[in-house]
């Protein structure tokens, strides 16, 4: 039986895009480090099967240092847990659920609060005011008891997770795409298609939308890193995803009680999030400083 083999070539337009926009982000040296601090995270991310020296929840050797080595010739790069298992591994391994959940969940966040920003700001009236009221409401609430509440009443999951990030999280959005949506409502291209007779869904996701993606990117590369704190703080709280698989904020809230005699179980996985974070943030940053150039 012949074995067919499919190649997948990347289309000169995707391509022309991927090189449009690492020229783009060439204006900002701020964007630039932040980018590519993500795109180190996310080749880590990929690639973790292969650099992570040992299966992530191996028992091997329990406290060892960083650089230690065990009477087998294992190497622990940057020590073991009160477990044995390789920190190293755990924190490769961990990357791949942070950089998939945290831009799904930000993905479900914006595809809520994006069509309630555009009907409150371009509908108004009773939709305005419905929609801005079911936002305040949720907002009136501290975003971390929110999860809390919302995560202990339905249990700690992936999809309970995206629930909850999506339900805190849509009304900020919502907030920011009708502020938007008001100030281009009146422009000329929205009276041009009124004037066509075009319908409010095709004015809002057609006229309006693509014209407020400058402002919602910036926000949503900000959001992604508040969406990392989000879980790694849900998993320091024992309420993030399910062991054994590695978790970065559930590795430290399992060795928070071992921290000051080995900090390193704790320290590690503490500056991986903030790395995530850190990338992110200065992505958004540079995405800013280059839109205001133009």
């Amino acid at each position: 039986m012949m074995e067919t083999r499919v190649q997948i070539r990347p289309s000169p337009a995707v391509l022309g895009r991927l090189l449009g926009g690492v020229a783009l982000l060439r204006e900002s040296p701020v964007g630039l480090v932040g980018a590519a601090i993500v795109a180190f995270w996310v080749l880590v991310a990929i690639f973790a099967p292969w650099l992570a020296p040992y299966d992530p929840n191996a028992t091997i050797t329990p406290m060892r240092t960083p650089g230690a080595t065990d009477s087998a010739g294992n190497t622990f790069w940057l020590g073991t847990d009160h477990l044995g298992r390789d920190i190293l591994s755990r924190i490769i391994h961990g990357s791949r659920r942070v950089l998939v959940l945290a831009p799904l969940a930000t993905l479900c966040a914006y595809a809520v609060g994006i069509p309630m920003g555009l009907a409150a700001g371009y509908l108004r009236g009773v939709w305005d005011t419905v929609l801005s009221f079911t936002a305040n409401v949720i907002l009136s609430f501290p975003v971390l008891v929110l999860y809390v509440i919302i995560i202990a009443t339905v249990g700690a999951s992936a999809a309970n997770i995206l629930v909850a990030i999506t339900f805190a999280s849509a009304p900020h959005i919502m907030r920011i795409v009708r502020g938007l949506t008001l100030d281009l409502r009146n422009r000329e291209y929205v009276a041009a298609a009124q004037t066509r007779g075009e319908g409010a869904l095709w004015i809002m996701f057609v006229e309006i939308l693509p014209n407020a993606r400058g402002p919602i990117i910036v926000d949503a590369c900000l959001r992604l890193g508040y969406v990392i704190i989000t879980i790694g703080v849900l998993g320091f709280l024992g309420l993030g995803l399910p062991p054994p698989d590695p978790d970065w904020g559930g590795m430290i809230n399992e060795t928070r009680q071992l921290a000051m005699s080995f900090p390193h179980m704790a320290v590690f996985p503490c500056i991986a999030i903030s790395s995530l974070v850190l990338g992110f943030n200065l992505l958004a940053d540079g995405l800013r400083e280059i839109s205001l150039r133009d």
